[in-house]
């Protein structure tokens, strides 16, 4: 059996123990409540506080938990609140439109699926909850990069490798995607991540308007494309109102 981490061990505590008692806490408070020397205690608060999940008061010099902790609570609980709001919407999408619907949020370097609904026919279909994306190429990627600034930064420090003939690479070429995704609201994948698979994805926002993931539907390219190539316009439009819905949900009113 693996054994814990000491240090890490600690830190939580140091958290719990921050955030369960009075607002601010000494060295010496901190110290004596979890058995530590104030060496170590320091050099773990010290630690924490570079990090940004503690803070301390210039004046008294007492610590109190940081305002990192609450931008990953708020992104845990908005991440849970979205797939929650999303679960209705989408399935009603999938059920409309006869394909694969995929919620996606920004992870890292890519595009996590938090949701996947099943194209509702017999066909067998593997669950793709947990699985990443590209951000270059893929419908909910380009969507994200375009609207959220972080995953714009990432798109552009990584490589973007070219999956099909049809995958865009080139910086300047990109970003004139992700100029067109903004301006109409939406972005396509056509065989641009898979060969023969097509996709159409719409940014969902939250209260503040910010932008909190996508939402995309996914098929066979003579499903989800006229015999033009182009992507069906009223595919376009379900996912779009789909995204708005959510959004709504959110509180982000109307769009």
């Amino acid at each position: 059996m693996a054994r814990n981490i000491q240090s890490l061990e600690r830190a939580a505590a140091m958290l719990r123990l921050l955030a369960g008692g009075e607002r601010r806490l000494g060295l010496s408070d901190v110290a004596s409540s979890l058995g530590l020397a104030k060496g170590t205690a320091h050099g773990i608060l010290r630690t924490l506080q570079a990090e940004g999940f503690v803070e301390q008061d210039p004046a008294s010099g007492r610590y109190q938990l940081g305002a990192e902790l609450l931008r990953l609570g708020n992104s845990y609980l908005d991440v849970h609140e979205l797939r929650a709001r999303a679960l209705v919407w989408t399935d009603d999408l999938a059920r409309s439109s006869g394909e694969s619907v995929y919620v996606g949020v920004l992870h890292q370097q890519g595009v996590l699926i938090m949701h996947h609904v099943f194209r509702p026919d017999d066909s067998r279909q593997v669950l793709e909850v947990g699985a990443m994306q590209p951000l270059h190429s893929t419908a909910l990627g380009k969507v994200l990069s375009a609207y959220d600034p972080v995953a714009h930064s990432e798109v552009l420090e990584n490589d973007r490798a070219a999956f099909t003939p049809r995958t865009v690479t080139a910086l300047e070429d990109f970003e004139s995607v992700l100029d067109l995704t903004r301006a109409r609201g939406w972005a396509a994948d056509v065989e641009e991540t898979w060969d023969g698979v097509a996709s159409v994805a719409a940014p969902i926002h939250d209260r503040r308007r910010m932008p909190v993931g996508a939402i995309a539907v996914s098929g066979a390219v003579e499903r989800v494309c006229n015999g033009d190539g182009e992507l069906r316009s009223e595919l376009v439009a379900a996912v779009r109102d789909c995204a708005r819905a959510v959004s709504r949900d959110l509180g982000a009113g109307r769009f």
